[in-house]
């Protein structure tokens, strides 16, 4: 598209369930900022409440924040990056001024903004970031796989919140999305013993076991405590994740704990949680911890932080995520794409939109 039009389509959330495909002014980058033209932005299953049931915070919206792209204007100021350069982009913009941000703990922030829910993100043709919240794009990285930074990099924030190494560990996931088939990958790069991962979908399942994973389970058929426990000499899982946000899941994965272990919360919750009185002692007994997780650390200075380490995994071909994208499709048909995992009819793992 050329710039002579000076117009970019975007898809535009008028209200719930009401998605447009419209034309806007292709946005100026002011002083420290720069415009970014979209390559790939990935569909995270947290847009799917936002988009058909939940909303926004304001109408109109744009969705769209797990995203990556090429630099193509900059702002007053910029001199670190430049046009040409490819870029992912961490999509919370913080505050500066509160005590989580003044410690770097971006996000906790008390008055953030965000792109792609709290203010228009990246299913458009640009968005504008600020310089603060870019990372360049290693060169064996294509864009397209640097699109699932942000959600490689909340995956490895979830084992991180263990706050121990995982080394020789028997770590257990709930939910085969990409998200929970991202948690293995680093959990295997980690050092974990074993991997186990238990979902209702079979085609989900065997994805699983095409990235490696043979300990992947249909949990209809297969009770979670009694194959962890056959695969443990009943001990149970050290580390048990809820990346589906069901409530049954995240009741299998603390009744399949073992003492001393750590429930992780990752899913976003589909609905209340109730816990037998019976559970709850046996973990208060067991001494079990349980570590909420929300988004991934993310560092203006350092080399550390959780996006750094997912794009210097996808250089070195430690984390293999190109096999999790199913679907690629243009703006035009990103809204049927939306639909489409809502209905849930269809086989999907990574939706990635391209403008």
């Amino acid at each position: 598209m050329s710039h002579t039009t000076n117009t970019m389509r975007v898809l535009s959330l008028a209200a719930i369930g009401d998605l447009r495909l419209e034309r806007r002014p292709i946005p100026t980058p002011e002083a420290g900022k720069v415009r970014v033209r979209i390559g790939f932005c990935g569909v995270c299953g947290s847009d799917i409440p936002r988009v058909f049931t939940k909303g926004t915070y304001h109408f109109p919206t744009v969705c769209g924040h797990e995203f990556a792209g090429t630099i193509d204007a900059v702002g007053d100021g910029v001199t670190s990056v430049k046009p040409g350069d490819r870029v992912a982009v961490f999509p919370l913009l913080w505050c500066g001024k509160c005590e989580s941000c003044e410690s770097g703990k971006y996000v906790q922030c008390s008055d953030y903004d965000y792109l792609g829910s709290r203010r228009d993100g990246a299913f458009s043709e640009y968005v504008v970031a600020p310089i603060e919240n870019l990372i360049r794009v290693p060169d064996s990285v294509s864009l397209e796989v640097a699109a699932m930074t942000e959600p490689a990099s909340v995956a490895l924030h979830a084992l991180r919140r263990i706050g121990r190494p995982i080394v020789g560990q028997v770590i257990a996931i709930w939910g085969a999305g990409p998200i929970g088939l991202m948690v293995a990958q680093w959990a295997r790069a980690m050092g974990a013993r074993d991997v186990v991962i238990f979902d209702v979908v079979d085609s989900k399942l065997e994805l699983t076991k095409k990235l490696g994973f043979s300990h992947a389970y249909n949990s209809r058929s297969v009770d979670p405590q009694q194959k962890l426990a056959e695969l443990t000499g009943g001990r149970g899982a050290n580390v048990a994740i809820d990346a589906a946000g069901v409530p049954q899941a995240l009741v299998a994965a603390m009744r399949a704990c073992a003492r001393g272990g750590n429930v992780v919360l990752l899913g976003n919750p589909s609905g209340d949680v109730t816990v037998p009185a019976e559970l709850l002692s046996q973990m208060m007994r067991s001494e079990v911890t349980i570590n909420g997780t929300w988004n991934s650390d993310y560092a203006v200075h350092g080399d550390t932080d959780d996006w750094r380490t997912t794009l210097a995994a996808m250089a070195s071909g430690q984390l293999n995520l190109k096999p999790l994208i199913t679907h690629r499709v243009v703006l035009e048909d990103a809204a049927d794409a939306l639909r489409m995992m809502r209905d849930n009819k269809v086989f999907f793992a990574k939706v990635l939109v391209h403008p």
